[in-house]
Formats: structure tokens, sequence, C-alpha cells
């Protein structure tokens, strides 16, 4: 008996449509990770991109729990002496609640080429239409 692994140009990537709203973070976050790596396929091989595409919706209604609105911070560097950046997690919902989704997710996805490919396919929005219409995505409803 064989090992079969999936190659990568037999691999089909559906739509699906995430409505964000009052759904909690983290676990939003890591539903939508195990389906960008395609691990809900019974084929799933783990070197190739098999995931699915993942319209999010209504990215600024989404909710955490406990104080972390306020002590959630977010660090970046510029990359000059003494260019350590940061910022809460309720200013950055304020003014980009789509890089919440965005960073949540990039963290559990791998971090090499196959991961960022993943990523790729990863589309949010902050309200609740999106310009994925022709791709006809289908509703996924994630607790």
């Amino acid at each position: 008996m064989k090992t079969v692994f999936a190659k990568p140009g037999t691999v089909r990537g559906d739509w699906f449509v995430v409505d964000a709203s009052d759904k909690t973070l983290g676990r939003l976050a890591s539903q939508i990770a195990h389906r960008l790596k395609g691990k809900h396929k019974a084929d799933y091989s783990p070197h190739v991109d098999m995931g699915d595409h993942i319209v999010v919706v209504n990215a600024g209604k989404i909710r955490v729990t406990g104080r972390k609105l306020t002590d959630k911070i977010y660090y970046h560097h510029t990359g000059h002496i003494g260019g350590i950046k940061s910022i809460a997690l309720e200013k950055l919902l304020a003014e980009h609640p789509e890089r919440v989704i965005e960073f949540a997710v990039k963290g559990m996805l791998p971090k090499n080429p196959l991961g960022r490919r993943m990523f790729r396919k990863l589309h949010v929005f902050a309200g609740g239409t999106h310009p994925h219409q022709a791709q006809q995505p289908k509703p996924l409803d994630i607790q």
C-alpha cells in the first residue's frame, strides 16, 4: 500500500464567506487558519497549499474577552534606532479593524513561503460588503 499525496495541480480551492460579527477573535482565527491550511480535507498534505479562499466580513464587529481591548498591545519596529511602535487593540480596531484578524491568523500559519502563500488566500473587510461576489463564495458558519 502506498501513501497518496496531493499534487498542487489537482487541488481545488473553494471560496467561503465568514461573518465575524460577535465572534471571539482567537476562536475565529484558529478556525480560519485551519481552513487556509486545508486540514479539513481528507487528502491533506502538509507540503501542498490545499486551503480555500476565505472572505471575512464585518471585521470591525469582532469581540474579545477580558481586558484585552486595553491590555493587548501590537508592536512593530520601523528599522530605525529607537523605532519601536506600539498600538493597543482598541485603537487598532477603530483605525484598521481588518488588521486585527490578519495578525491573529498570520501568527497561526507556518512561517515559511508556503505559509505566506496560504495567507494570500485570506481576504478581510471591515464592513459587510466585499468585492468577491464573482467567485460566488458559500457562507461558512464558524462558532
